[in-house]
């Protein structure tokens, strides 16, 4: 892979796929090769508005952002996920937290996430980059009606007050984390 078709934003990528390694002493089984092929598909240029790597070249690790799709109440804003990769993936279920605190209707305090396809809904077809892109979408169009944070729900109710909102306390919460 040329790290020069690659742009500024993503050397941090290149690096982590050249470092990448499978864990657990995994010697490239065909688990660790699926996941360095799907390394492969963030590299490639597209604005999806989400983009994963192994954290510390440990592919049964990563960090996942999404950015808030145009015309939804996160625009403009970005979340940082971590998304661990439990023995036996893909047949299980992968562990996927909001690092960034957030604002939603299908997510707590702690990061949790309430999405079908990461609880009873999950296929071994899935992998990191169809995760990110549920929750993606589900940024912008959340199920109000089975709340993990009944709160933010309703307060979602009125889209121009959860979008005050919601900018506030992204600003507060990112500021707060800031070195």
């Amino acid at each position: 892979m040329a790290s020069q078709n690659l742009n500024p934003a993503d050397t941090s990528i290149a690096a982590a796929y050249k470092g990448a390694t499978p864990s657990r002493g995994a010697a490239w089984d065909p688990v660790g090769k699926s996941l360095q092929q799907e390394l492969m598909t963030f590299t490639m240029p597209g604005d999806t508005g989400i983009s994963a790597f192994p954290e510390s070249g440990n592919l049964f690790k990563w960090v996942g952002t999404i950015h808030g799709a145009a015309g939804t109440a996160y625009e403009d804003l970005r979340y940082k996920l971590s998304l661990e990769l439990p023995r036996g993936y893909p047949s299980n279920v992968p562990m996927v937290k909001f690092l960034t605190p957030g604002y939603h209707p299908n997510m707590d305090t702690q990061g949790n996430i309430c999405l079908d396809i990461l609880k009873d809904k999950w296929s071994a077809l899935y992998g990191v980059r169809a995760i990110l892109l549920s929750i993606h979408s589900l940024q912008g169009e959340p199920s109000v009606d089975s709340p993990l944070n009944r709160h933010t729900a309703e307060l979602r109710k009125t889209l121009t007050a959860f979008k005050k909102y919601l900018q506030e306390t992204y600003l507060k919460q990112v500021t707060s984390q800031e070195p």
